[in-house]
């Protein structure tokens, strides 16, 4: 008996493994793991048996794939030793293929990556018919290939273009998909697994059948030239379309499927191994490798560094206000089962509030995303209406208001008397200090920033801002619902803008200035979209809202003014004009049409020679550099100013809060890739435009001594 894999006889001499970490919620490939694998495999190539059933020995989990810390260390190996993991990972599962009796792997939960190429060199696959059975190959998410003979075994064995779906989107299948295209035998229940693998055992004796479908997978797949040609095409076209060339691994895995998929499966596995070698030690996997472990560290965060600190249940929510925040935030807290009362100061905003809940819920059933049953389930945890007596009985009650301070600070006076004495009392304010409104409250220690993304039913952060008396317990209590609700939240100190919004509107900021300066407004947004942001800073200030950004902007600007550059005043003009952004039709652009396309404005100009500065030649390399050079100098400032407790939640704030390109994993990620020494150099450039561009004392250090926000891990694969 092993450590990780047990191995007995059942009756009928059928052979049955077990695959059970000890000491782990999932089962994972690592060092040792392979090692105890390859043993096994040598011992079984040495019996005689009437066939092998492999399982796990975790309930509702089969194989989640490679190990964490050994995935972490991967795009920091040398290409040579990335071919040669792979290389090996092939021989033991070709090995594993070739046992000289039919097997059949069970899947029972989630199978991922290396999980999923295990089950591929087994005969047959039977799954469980549980909700919790996913089987994929999510690897071109992290920025590499599956590496253990999917992108070769997966066509032979479902076909070209159902493997294509799932390997160069990563998505899984659930286990009815997997039986329609022909991954698994058949899905049925837990208890019925075992009797219908031993059955397919006893029928691939009756029939051959095994040693004809390891004959087929061995083979070339046979695709006629035509064929390939057309398929490849398409498939390509649509994937740089979704990728815009800035993901490398979708493209590689189409490259390993297309190159090997009509050539003996030995020579298909020696195409994806080059494949993986190529992807696996980028800069661009490191990246997404990163973002990944960012995301866990998240979803494992309870906010607080005191673990004896528990999150107090919220049974039942209040929401003030029932505009687009304050709407999207009860649709987000009603959709997932907690009761939600909104609350607004008359009946029609009420009413259009709900219909703003009803159509996000609408849009998601049109979508396939959720089914009818889920718009009444929503509206029946709704209560609405216009008195704060509606929230006498919330343990929570979120302000989502307009945004003066005065206002807001009044509405408490009038909410507190009438919540519960130990009612948490949080502020959906992005740019007022929650330090500041908690003052205006009896109860500081259960006060708190709560600052949702627009839209929120897309935009997952929710940033959780504490001010200076917010208690531990509540800053776990609102980590805890945020999660409950499906958001990531990130706990930040109070300072103005909090954490996104301080980083995102100096980028904004330079956008003007750099416009004023003589840089035309559509190679403005290219350069950043180049650079990998979803889009330009001009078109997000008219998405935004342009009075929106010239309110933040402002008081961002009045808080860090020794560094601020003050922008002309082409915000205020555009405002007093009514030219808004997308809701007004008209900003920096016009939006026509039934869908708002975007086109140039002619009565734009008037604004912006009123507020020109120079019409100089300005280079696409400097609209880059300033529009994200500032942005880094903000964000060291606010690990310096210990506003966030960890690089990867500045990192990924900005991803999840204003889109921050994941392939180059956050704005301190991207300072390691380039090296702070290049960046640094680069700030010197445009040191004379003012103290924006001068390098924080982290910049400093790290371009002397070399040291970045993330180290290379020390794990050895």
């Amino acid at each position: 008996m092993g450590t990780y894999f047990t191995f007995e006889v059942l009756d009928g001499n059928v052979g049955r493994v077990t695959f059970d970490s000890p000491g782990k919620k999932v089962n994972t490939f690592g060092r040792p793991i392979v090692e105890e694998l390859e043993q096994l495999v040598g011992e079984l190539e040495g019996k005689k048996l009437h066939g092998l059933l492999f399982r796990s020995g975790k309930k509702d989990q089969f194989i989640a794939g490679a190990d964490l810390n050994e995935l972490a260390a991967l795009s920091y190996l040398p290409k040579e030793m990335l071919g040669q993991l792979s290389g090996h990972m092939h021989s033991l599962l070709t090995r594993v293929s070739r046992l000289p009796f039919p097997t059949v792997c069970l899947i029972d939960g989630p199978s991922m990556g290396g999980g999923t190429e295990f089950a591929l060199s087994m005969d047959y696959r039977v799954a469980s018919s549980s909700p919790k059975t996913v089987i994929g190959l999510p690897e071109v998410k992290v920025g590499i290939i599956p590496g253990w003979g999917g992108t070769q075994r997966l066509p032979r064995v479902i076909g070209v273009h159902p493997a294509l779906e799932m390997i160069t989107s990563g998505e899984p299948v659930n286990a009815g998909k997997a039986v329609k295209i022909g991954l698994v035998f058949d899905a049925v229940p837990l208890d019925q697994m075992e009797a219908v693998g031993r059955s397919l055992i006893d029928y691939a004796h009756q029939t051959g059948e095994w040693k004809k479908l390891r004959e087929k997978k061995e083979q070339p797949i046979g695709l006629t030239q035509d064929q390939a040609m057309f398929m490849f095409a398409i498939w390509q076209g649509g994937i740089f379309g979704k990728t815009k060339g800035q993901y490398p691994a979708p493209l590689a895995a189409l490259d390993a499927v297309r190159e090997g998929c009509n050539v003996p499966l030995e020579e298909g596995l020696k195409v994806e191994q080059a494949k993986f070698a190529e992807v696996g030690g980028t800069s661009i996997a490191s990246s997404l490798i990163g973002v990944f472990f960012m995301n866990n560290r998240l979803q494992s965060d309870t906010g607080v560094a005191d673990t004896s600190i528990k999150p107090r249940e919220l049974k039942r929510v209040g929401v003030l206000g029932a505009g687009l925040m304050g709407a999207g935030i009860v649709t987000s807290s009603s959709r997932t089962g907690i009761p939600t009362v909104m609350v607004d100061v008359k009946d029609d905003f009420v009413k259009v509030g709900v219909k703003r809940a009803m159509d996000v819920v609408g849009g998601r059933i049109k979508a396939g995303k959720a089914k009818p049953e889920d718009m009444a389930n929503m509206l029946a945890n709704i209560t609405t209406g216009t008195s704060h007596r509606y929230f006498s009985e919330c343990d929570i009650v979120i302000e989502a208001i307009p945004e003066k301070e005065e206002l807001k600070k009044d509405t408490y006076k009038q909410l507190l008397p009438l919540m519960k004495p130990d009612a948490l009392l949080v502020s959906n304010t992005s740019t007022i200090s929650i330090t500041r409104l908690a003052a205006a409250t009896d109860r500081p220690d259960r006060f708190a920033g709560l600052h949702f993304f627009n839209p929120v039913d897309r935009m997952p952060l929710v940033e959780v801002i504490r001010g200076e008396k917010t208690s531990d317990e509540t800053v776990a209590t609102l980590v805890a619902f945020a999660k409950k609700i499906k958001k990531t939240p990130i706990v930040c100190k109070d300072c103005p803008g909090f954490l996104v919004n301080r980083i995102l509107l100096p980028y904004m900021n330079e956008a003007l200035l750099l416009l004023c300066e003589g840089a035309d407004m559509d190679k403005l947004d290219k350069a950043s979209e180049r650079f990998g942001m979803p889009m330009g800073p001009i078109a997000l200030q008219d998405l935004v809202g342009i009075d929106t950004s010239l309110y933040a902007g402002s008081v961002v600007i009045e808080a860090y003014k020794d560094r601020a550059a003050i922008p002309p005043n082409i915000l205020q003009d555009l405002v007093e004009a009514g030219r808004l952004g997308t809701k007004t039709g008209k900003g920096f652009r016009q939006y026509t049409g039934k869908k708002g396309k975007a086109e140039a404005d002619p009565e734009f100009s008037k604004f912006l020679e009123k507020n020109r500065v120079g019409s100089r030649q300005i280079s696409s390399e400097e609209m880059t550099d300033r529009l994200f050079l500032g942005m880094l100098v903000e964000a060291t400032l606010i690990l310096e100013e210990e506003i966030v407790r960890d690089p990867g939640d500045v990192d990924m704030g900005l991803i999840m809060g204003c889109g921050f390109p994941p392939f180059r994993g956050g704005i301190l990620r991207w300072c390691d890739t380039e090296g702070a020494g290049k960046l640094v150099a680069k700030l010197e450039k445009y040191s004379s435009l003012g103290k924006r561009f001068h390098p924080s004392q982290t910049l400093k250090r790290m371009a002397s001594s070399g040291e970045k926000f993330y180290p290379a891990p020390k794990v050895v694969v």
